[in-house]
């Protein structure tokens, strides 16, 4: 089903009110006859996870886009939230999984990786006022307008090493992450963001450091200040039952339980529900994950496969992203699946399937190998070592673009969306944002990629899309906010999907299409395994076009209301 009857189904479905789907992440297709139901699931309700809005509640991301045929009623905000929101860096759905009175998991925390630890340098332990004259504490944020307390200051993070545990009896985990980083600056503390379970232990350079936490954010106090320029490691081991995270616009994410484990989709800031990080696109890291599960449970995570070893009960499941990835990025999925390997051309693709879509794991699979090869023409070499998807059953009816290995929450995904969220792996996922307003740099891009498959097959041309998405009114949502400045509460918006990906044509247009997909291609190589701006985007544009483009991105990306004039 194409994205455009996809969202024309919605509206049908729903008596002809296309009011009833509101701004959203690239989401599921709605079933033959009926609308996409917002109901949670009940085992998420079970499992100490938030229960989604009712219908006609907040806009979610799990939505669909519009069509671009027919007019659209004007955009209003989004109504109040029918459940209580998440504050910013707190987590209401932890409030019940830690504590006495849950049961802890029947595991014991692995132990850290002894070779992974550096040693603190010798001398005299810095206590007192000589740790102030030797650094102060990293900034607990980087400062980002949308989520200014994601992200610390004072390091850079270059490796997570995480050894997981997984009790399907209790659905808790222990878990010990060792974190690779140098010293920016001359530290006494630093913050990690983490929402998770209990802390059990924590080290920085194999010595114990002293800990704090409030909201999302952990404080790690070393036994002797950190050098500007010193690599170190911190070891933090934790246990007990992760949660997601609920935020209204932004959705249910993170940690999510299953029908049989667990998924994560971290989207935009829910990695520290599962994993003590520096959560923001800006500080990128590998990562290396060994993930241990009962015997008839299955692991999967982000990058290429390092082997299994089964032991008495359980068998540990080991990845590694060799790439450098942003945190919300980072993707476990624990469970019964279905896996298939292939190639597209010399790359593996891994697909893996919940056995409540069995049935589609062969269309997964080759889909996912059409597009990949496909792509890679349009869009230049494929940046990462494996590629492919994973369909699990929590009803989320939305997927996220997971590194290496996308995420298709709750439904089997059709053509464009695997097309979307392969896209992203070259927008978003190689070459990720410094800052979260410019999202249409992510969401622009990959919609626009489904424009280019229609074009491609010649079901349609990106030109026509356009066009009749163009015909719409002034005030239809997929013109307002503006996908440059969406703001929080908006950032998975109809805008900047849609007026992102107008944004993308009204360029081609200008600029022509030799320009126009040498700079497509420019961009994804020269930025590849780092973050980047818009106003990046614009100067390259311009250098490769030999044009003036400032007042096309200015109306197509700032200015308020239908542009007209560019």
């Amino acid at each position: 089903m194409t994205a455009a009857a996809t969202a024309a189904a919605l509206v049908v479905a729903a008596g002809g009110a296309a009011a009833a789907a509101p701004p959203g992440r690239r989401a599921a297709p709605a079933p033959a006859g009926k609308a996409r139901a917002a109901a949670p699931d009940a085992e998420i309700a079970a499992s100490c996870a938030p229960v989604a809005p009712p219908a006609g509640g907040p806009a979610h991301r799990r939505r669909a886009v519009p069509p671009p045929e027919g007019a659209l009623p004007p955009a209003s905000p989004p109504p109040a939230p029918a459940e209580p929101v998440t504050p910013p860096g707190a987590s209401t759905a932890l409030d019940d999984c830690e504590g006495p009175s849950l049961p802890r998991p029947r595991i014991v925390p692995p132990a850290p990786p002894a070779a992974a630890l550096v040693p603190a340098p010798a001398g005299p332990k810095a206590a007192g006022p000589a740790r102030e004259k030797i650094g102060g504490p990293g900034a607990a944020g980087l400062g980002d307008a949308y989520f200014k307390d994601a992200g610390n200051g004072g390091y850079d993070v270059s490796h997570y090493d995480v050894a997981l545990t997984y009790d399907a009896g209790s659905r808790g985990v222990a878990a010990t992450v060792t974190i690779t980083a140098k010293a920016t600056e001359d530290l006494s503390a630093f913050n990690l963001d983490f929402r998770g379970p209990k802390i059990v232990k924590t080290l920085v350079g194999g010595r114990p450091a002293a800990r704090s936490r409030k909201g999302q954010e952990l404080t790690l106090t070393p036994a002797a200040p950190l050098r500007a320029g010193r690599a170190f490691t911190a070891v933090v081991q934790y246990a007990g039952r992760p949660g997601p995270v609920r935020a209204g616009s932004l959705g249910t994410y993170g940690w999510v339980p299953t029908k049989d484990g667990a998924i994560v989709v971290a989207e935009p800031d829910g990695a520290p529900t599962w994993l003590p990080v520096n959560d923001h696109p800006r500080d990128k890291a590998t990562y290396a994950f060994h993930v241990k599960v009962p015997n008839g449970l299955r692991a999967l995570a982000n990058g290429k496969p390092a082997g299994s070893v089964r032991k008495g009960g359980a068998t540990t499941y080991h990845w590694r992203e060799t790439s450098p990835m942003a945190s919300y990025l980072a993707m476990v999925a624990i469970g019964k699946f279905q896996v298939r390997t292939g190639r597209a051309g010399k790359i593996p693709v891994i697909t893996a399937v919940d056995p409540k879509y069995a049935a589609d794991a062969k269309r997964l699979q080759s889909t996912t190998v059409a597009a990949l090869k496909w792509e890679q023409k349009v869009f230049g070499r494929y940046p990462f070592a494996t590629s492919g998807g994973i369909v699990d059953d929590p009803r989320l009816d939305y997927a996220l673009e997971s590194q290496e290995r996308p995420v298709y929450a709750g439904f089997a995904p059709d053509e464009e969306f695997v097309v979307h969220e392969l896209a992203h792996q070259w927008f978003g996922d190689s070459v990720s944002l410094s800052r979260w307003q410019d999202i249409w740099l992510n969401e622009g891009f990959a919609t626009y990629a489904e424009w280019l498959w229609q074009e491609r097959g010649h079901a349609d041309t990106a030109k026509g899309i356009y066009d009749r998405y163009y015909r719409q009114p002034a005030d239809s949502p997929i013109f307002s906010p503006p996908p440059g400045r969406p703001g929080r509460s908006s950032l998975f918006g109809f805008s900047v999907y849609i007026r992102g990906a107008m944004a993308l044509q009204a360029l081609r247009q200008r600029v022509g299409d030799k320009a126009f997909f040498t700079i497509l291609k420019r961009w994804a190589a020269t930025r590849a395994g780092g973050s980047a701006t818009t106003p990046e985007f614009a100067a390259l544009a311009e250098k490769v076009s030999g044009k003036k483009l400032d007042r096309l991105f200015q109306v197509w990306l700032y200015q308020s209301g239908k542009p007209r004039k560019w």
